[in-house]
């Protein structure tokens, strides 16, 4: 592919005569994706560069949704996300994050408006506690089996 064109030669007919004598010499053999479709865009979709890269790149499509529509979905989520929490203070915490944040929402008058209120904290607390398996309490060693406790000056002197 080094050689120049020759003079009077249409480009068109030069570059054809390139590919034939490198088909000949088997030089397309072996091309990564040999057999398969190509994946062609739409060329009717102004976006597809966009589309493309999210699939390429397996971008999470809800990350591309307003922050409104995003703290709804993530509130009609939110018994999922609560169970694999162990402890209520995880819970209360994270439910006065997700508060806090729908009402900066509410506040917030710019994009889309989409109807989220507050989350009842106590309600999902509830449903939390209810969830969770019940724990088995746990065994009081009997006072025959307890160690005598030794006087101040035992210890000391011991």
């Amino acid at each position: 592919m080094t050689e120049r064109k020759p003079p009077g030669m249409k480009t068109q007919d030069w570059v054809e005569a390139q590919l034939q004598r490198a088909q000949r010499a088997g030089e397309f053999d072996d091309l990564a994706g040999a057999g398969k479709p190509l994946r062609l865009a739409d060329s009717h979709d102004p976006d597809w560069w966009v589309k493309d890269f999210i699939r390429r790149e397996n971008i999470e499509t809800d990350a591309l949704l307003p922050s409104v529509v995003q703290l709804r979905k993530e509130k009609q989520q939110i018994h999922e996300k609560v169970r694999g929490m162990r402890r209520e203070s995880e819970v209360r915490d994270y439910l006065a994050d997700l508060n806090k944040r729908i009402r900066l929402s509410i506040r917030d008058t710019t994009g889309p408006v989409v109807p989220t209120g507050p989350v009842n904290e106590d309600a999902v607390i509830a449903q939390w506690r209810m969830d969770r398996p019940a724990r088995e309490p746990m065994a009081q060693p009997s006072v025959e089996s307890r160690p005598k406790k030794k006087s101040f000056w035992q210890r000391l002197f011991s």
